[in-house]
């Protein structure tokens, strides 16, 4: 129990800081929204009053008061679930506009994450067992995908599976054409059907990293003397490669994942760019190209809180899994 309260307070901890964090960084950016957006109107011509400015100032934030002030309204919107005014979609709620994107993200860079890290664990935890078999020497080849650029691998599939043979869409989330968003079947199969190659560039360039980990960790666990014991005692293979030697192999492997698992939200940017996939990296490409202060600042918050549930998770699981972690020091 000890061990919980402890990982709990320091999230509280954590929490507060990027809240605080994410008040303050936008404030040291040059600009704000409000100037940007009456530059907007003027050059299209719309007459800007001081009644305008400081209703525009009111509904994106503008600061009025101390900073001790503004960052007491901060919080207390922040409670009510306001994040402001979305500059590039305005009149929009920042909310609303990130409620619209999350989903998608979630599905795409997810599902590809989860894929990724069970896809090069179980690999790596077989090629560790199994040295020098053909599954070990293919390593190196899983490997340099990860080293090959985002952006290069997912044009080069854009090439080739989109232009020259064009089995998948060339871009967007699901056919506009023909389907409504929604919960059917047809909207179903069309984003999945969407969703295969953007998917596919995150696994094939991500999954070789988490096997080269994993198939380490496993050659360095198979030397420990408690498996040599468990061999010695004649237990079945099968139960001292998954039990014993996997179990505690992949403890290093699980901590990587937590960051993993955080970062999802902010999506992979570069990948949603090229393949127009409307998630949260494309929202925040968005948002930065048009100075959205507010938006980025929503983005930001969401992307914190994120990182720091996926941690929490699995530092409990990791106590669970490993029940040294919870041994009084």
């Amino acid at each position: 129990m000890r061990f919980y309260m402890q990982k709990a307070a320091f999230y509280v901890v954590a929490l507060w800081a990027a809240v605080t964090i994410n008040f303050i960084l936008p404030r040291l950016m040059p600009g704000n929204p409000v100037d940007t957006l009456i530059g907007k109107m003027t050059a299209a011509g719309q007459p800007v009053t001081p009644q305008t400015r400081a209703a525009l100032e009111v509904e994106l934030g503008g600061g009025k008061g101390s900073l001790i002030h503004q960052y007491w309204d901060y919080l207390v919107n922040l409670l009510h679930g306001d994040l402001g005014v979305s500059l590039v979609q305005f009149p929009a709620q920042v909310t609303t506009v990130i409620g619209q994107a999350l989903p998608w993200t979630i599905a795409l860079v997810g599902i590809a994450t989860v894929m990724s890290f069970l896809l090069g664990v179980g690999l790596g935890a077989l090629a560790g067992w199994k040295r020098g078999s053909w599954l070990d020497n293919l390593i190196p080849v899983t490997t340099m995908f990860q080293s090959v650029p985002y952006f290069w691998l997912a044009l080069v599939l854009v090439l080739f599976l989109t232009r020259d043979i064009a089995i998948f869409p060339f871009t967007g989330g699901y056919d506009v054409n023909t389907t409504e968003p929604g919960l059917t079947s047809g909207f179903l199969t069309s984003a999945i059907y969407y969703g295969l190659l953007p998917a596919a560039t995150i696994v094939i360039s991500s999954f070789g990293g988490w096997m080269l980990g994993m198939r380490n960790m496993m050659v360095a666990t198979l030397s420990e003397d408690y498996i040599v014991t468990a061999e010695a005692k004649g237990l079945k293979p099968s139960r001292v490669r998954a039990t014993y030697a996997a179990r505690n192999a992949m403890l290093p492997s699980v901590s990587g994942f937590a960051i993993s698992l955080g970062f999802v939200v902010s999506g992979s940017i570069v990948t949603e760019q090229v393949f127009g996939y409307p998630g949260i990296g494309k929202l925040l490409f968005t948002a930065v190209s048009n100075n959205d202060y507010t938006l980025m600042q929503g983005l930001f918050l969401v992307i914190s809180l994120s990182v720091l549930a996926a941690n929490l998770v699995v530092d409990v699981l990791y106590g669970i899994i490993d029940p040294r972690t919870r041994a009084r020091r």
